[in-house]
Formats: C-alpha cells, structure tokens, sequence
C-alpha cells in the first residue's frame, strides 16, 4: 500500500482558507496603532457631526419631516456601510490607504482623480471652517458687554488668525491621529450642549412661533436637496482608513463594531437636533439654524460659541486627510519631522489666507458640492 503521497486536497484548502480568514481580519499597522475603540469612536462622530450638525433642521424643511427622517436614517445606514465597505475591500487588497486602494482597483487614473478630490474636499473644508469661525464667533463677542462693532474682537480676519495660531495649528501638527480622540471628545460634549439648547428652546419657543402651512407633510419637493445636506453632515470616508490605522487592534470586527457604535450614536443626536429644530421653526427654519434665533438671546449666543469651538476642533481631522495625500503623493507615505511641519504650515496658511480673502461661505461650499447646507448664514 503506498503511504509515501502527498497528503489530500482537503489540507491545501484548509490553508487557503485561514490565508483569506487572515487577508480580511489581520492588516498592517498605519503609523501609529495607539488609539483605543473609544477614542476612533470620538474620532468618527466628530467627523460626522462636528460641523454639519447645524443644518440638519433645514433639510427636514426641504424635504418635509416625515420623509427628511426616514432620508437621514438611509444616509446614516449607507455611510456605515460604505466605512466598513472601504475597510475591506483595502484588507482583501493589502491595501492600507483609501489612494492605495483606488489605485490597485482603478489604475493610475483612477488614483490621480481620487487624490484630486481627496485633497480638495478637506481642503475646501478647512477653508469653510475658517470662514464659520470667523462669522460665528465675532457674534458671540458682539455680545460681550463694552466690545463694540469696532473692537478687534469683532474683526473676522483677527479672530481666524488668532483660532488658527493658537488653536487649529498645533492640533493639525500632530502626527499621530489617535491624539485626535480626546479634542474629538470635547466636540461631542459641545454638540451635545448644542443640541440641550436647542431643545430648551423648541419648548420656550415653539408655542409663539406660527406654523407654516403644510409643515408636516410627507414630502416636499426639494427632498434631493435636503440629501445633499444630510450627506455633508454624514460624510466621513475620506478619513476612514486613517482612523482605521490608528486602532491598537485594526481589525474588521474592531473596525465593524466601532463604526456601528459610531454612526448609531451619530444618527440619534443628529434626528433629535433636526427634529427640535424644525418643530421650533417648520417652515420658517434657516440653513443656520442659530440664525432663527435673536441676536440677544444669550442661551442661543452661547450655543453658537459652542458650535464655533466644535468647528476648530473638526478642523485638524481634515488636515490630516489632506498631509496624508501629499504626502501618499509626493513623499511615498512617509513624511520625515521637518517635512511634517513644513507641509502642515503650508496647507494651513494657504487655507487660512484663502479664508481670508473670501467672506462668502456660499462660493466656497459650492465649490465643495456642499451649498445648501450654509447658503442661507
């Protein structure tokens, strides 16, 4: 009887079976790997809601409350599932960058495109954000008592030179996104103060103000528009593979188990802010929402120094993207310490001195197929 064979076909197929199990469960290491689950949560949710929070009551207008509602929800599943998604499909690739991941997909021309808008979004961003911060809180400072309307504090261009020195600069030189997790904490305990104010005043406010006709409707006829703002609010997959990295344990079911904790907490405090403030204000609700309230209520001034401070924070998490980019780019993924600094300092001046130049939010959200969700600050 020969016993000297190879072994049976059954062996070869085990092995290449625990070879696809560790393809899609096991994945390098992104510089870094020092973030726990909580913290790429924090990270997540403020990429999510740290700046577009504030005109979700006004896509629930635009596409009537009952339809906005169950638009959101959809939003918020396929944003899900397209982190998880990209994720795997960069495990099953061997891929560990969303540019990588194109490219062994797509080509070199796929790669050059998805480069191009992977820096323009966050970098168009970044300069949105100088823009609210410089519109909201020079508001907020109006209200200080003896800061008149000639006082530097109420000077835009003063008040994004100083948040970005002082504030927007040194987070964004960070080299390690994990870092990111307690800024992104705060943000969310600030968009949660938001979001308390804004219910005190659907309470305070709603019985004085009239409601519009056909308020509560199922479906307006601008509901597609109403998607283009949720989808500003939700997007967060440009930066996904960046906070993926950045888990002490980057695997699938950490990555699927974050991201479903994530995107759930996110739809729950974003439904319950678009819903107190439509019921506030129905058809009378701004792009802004704090727009809809007096100038000299203090409860909603100190909302929007709340908003103002969520926005420079969210700002670093985009100028991460945009370093990462380059620096995939131009420098094969790793940027030595000076060139880290020299290229931070340059995407940041140059967002900043765009932001100076330009007071229109509208123009540069256009710019960023993002519009609707500011167009009426």
């Amino acid at each position: 009887m020969d016993r000297g064979g190879p072994e049976p076909p059954p062996a070869a197929s085990h092995q290449v079976e625990t070879d696809d199990q560790t393809a899609l469960v096991n994945k390098p290491k992104n510089k870094g790997g020092n973030s726990d689950l909580a913290s790429a949560g924090f990270n997540i949710i403020n990429s999510i809601i740290g700046s577009g929070i504030i005109g979700l009551p006004y896509s629930m207008k635009e596409a009537g409350f009952p339809l906005g509602v169950l638009l959101l929800f959809g939003v918020a599943y396929i944003t899900d599932y397209s982190i998880i998604l990209l994720i795997k499909g960069g495990n099953l690739s061997g891929t560990n960058t969303y540019q990588e991941l194109v490219r062994k997909t797509y080509g070199l021309v796929g790669y050059l495109i998805l480069s191009t808008l992977q820096f323009l979004y966050p970098f168009i961003a970044m300069i949105s954000y100088n823009i609210i911060t410089g519109d909201t809180l020079t508001k907020v400072f109006q209200r200080i008592p003896g800061v008149g309307r000639d006082n530097v504090l109420t000077d835009r261009h003063f008040i994004i030179l100083l948040t970005t020195i002082i504030f927007t600069l040194p987070i964004s030189l960070y080299r390690d996104i994990a870092k990111l997790g307690k800024v992104s904490l705060i943000s969310l305990i600030l968009t949660i103060v938001i979001l308390i104010i804004v219910m005190v005043r659907t309470v305070t406010f709603s019985p004085e103000i009239p409601k519009s006709e056909n308020a509560w409707i199922f479906a307006k006829s601008n509901a597609v528009q109403a998607v283009g703002v949720m989808s500003f609010a939700f997007i967060c997959n440009h930066n996904s593979f960046l906070i993926y990295g950045s888990l002490e344990e980057p695997t699938l079911k950490n990555w699927s188990r974050v991201t479903h904790v994530s995107v759930s907490l996110a739809v729950v405090i974003s439904i319950v802010f678009a819903a107190c403030g439509y019921m506030t204000f129905t058809g009378y609700t701004e792009g802004d929402i704090f727009e809809n309230y007096c100038r000299d209520d203090n409860l909603a001034t100190f909302g929007r120094f709340c908003y103002g401070v969520t926005v420079i924070l969210t700002f670093p998490l985009e100028c991460f993207v945009t370093r990462e980019v380059i620096a995939n780019v131009f420098f094969h993924g790793n940027l030595s310490t000076v060139f880290h600094i020299v290229v931070t300092v340059v995407i940041i001046a140059v967002a900043t001195g765009v932001s100076l130049v330009y007071d229109c939010l509208g123009i540069v959200l256009e710019l960023n197929v993002s519009e609707p969700v500011y167009s009426f600050i």
